[in-house]
């Protein structure tokens, strides 16, 4: 398992539809990715889940990986949210 704390950039002026942008991209790897926010914690690869979330610019979000393909997993994660 591998998690990596980020704080999330200003993702609905980075890209046009974040929130099905965000699970296409969990979507795209084996590896179970879940995001956790304080007392939240939610299946990456539901819209629902996503929707719920709500990742916005400021907050501090846990990236938790585990799968064959979880490093990947979690630098692509971390990339969309940050904005790089």
């Amino acid at each position: 398992m591998s998690k990596k704390e980020i704080i999330v950039s200003n993702v609905s002026k980075e890209h046009k539809n974040p929130i099905a942008e965000l699970v296409q991209v969990a979507c795209r790897f084996d590896s179970e990715i879940m995001l956790e926010s304080e007392n939240h914690r939610i299946n990456a690869k539901s819209i629902m889940g996503i929707m719920a979330f709500n990742p916005s610019k400021g907050m501090t979000v846990n990236i938790v990986a585990d799968g064959s393909d979880e490093e990947e997993a979690l630098s692509a994660m971390e990339k969309f949210l940050v904005c790089e």
